[in-house]
């Protein structure tokens, strides 16, 4: 994925690309969630990338992976990966600072969120994600080390494709309790999907 080729779903105020790096500020108050529990709806968030509007990606599938640096200090702070369709149609996925700790997980929405998170158990400053699109589902991936590559989500995700929705994917930050998370983002690669067997971990 060439960075000066992509854009901005809700630029923030602060933010360089350099080389093949991006650096990013969040903004106060961002957020991405829509009604489960708490009964608002959050669109606010920033994500930077592009879309997927090749006929062939949507059909055979593609894959999505990138490096996320950041410190997750207060509640809530995130950073990752995210695809989305629509306001009402979006998974996004990474570190986020919740009870007292940086927990890995992910956020499917379609038409409401879900929010399945777990203890990261690693170096929550660096890490990688990985998304794969094929046949209607989401494989999730996340690694410590860019080596190794263990699932973090499996789940069904119909894109209609007769439509033409364009798909969008891209790197992901928000701080819904305030501004001023920084996080840096690398090693964007957008490619076919790799189909690999689901428990390969390379």
């Amino acid at each position: 994925m060439n960075l000066q080729q992509c854009h901005w779903l809700n630029e923030p105020a602060s933010w360089r690309c350099q080389e093949d790096e991006l650096h990013v500020t969040t903004d106060n108050k961002t957020d991405f969630w829509r009604d489960t529990w708490y009964g608002f709806q959050r669109h606010s968030g920033h994500v930077f990338g592009g879309y997927v509007d090749d006929d062939v990606h949507i059909k055979e599938g593609f894959t999505f992976q990138l490096c996320i640096e950041g410190r997750f200090e207060q509640l809530y702070d995130q950073a990752g990966i995210m695809l989305l369709v629509d306001e009402h149609q979006w998974l996004k996925a990474g570190i986020e600072h919740s009870d007292g700790q940086s927990t890995i997980g992910s956020v499917l929405t379609n038409p409401c969120s879900d929010w399945a998170m777990g203890v990261f158990s690693g170096n929550p400053d660096k890490f990688w994600l990985r998304l794969t699109y094929q046949e209607e589902t989401i494989r999730l991936q996340y690694s410590t080390d860019g080596v190794m590559w263990p699932l973090l989500r499996l789940s069904p995700f119909a894109i209609d494709n007769s439509n033409k929705q364009r798909v969008f994917v891209g790197a992901m930050c928000c701080s819904p309790e305030r501004e001023g998370l920084q996080v840096k983002f690398s090693d964007f690669r957008l490619t076919s999907s790799l189909k690999k067997h689901l428990h390969d971990l390379s």
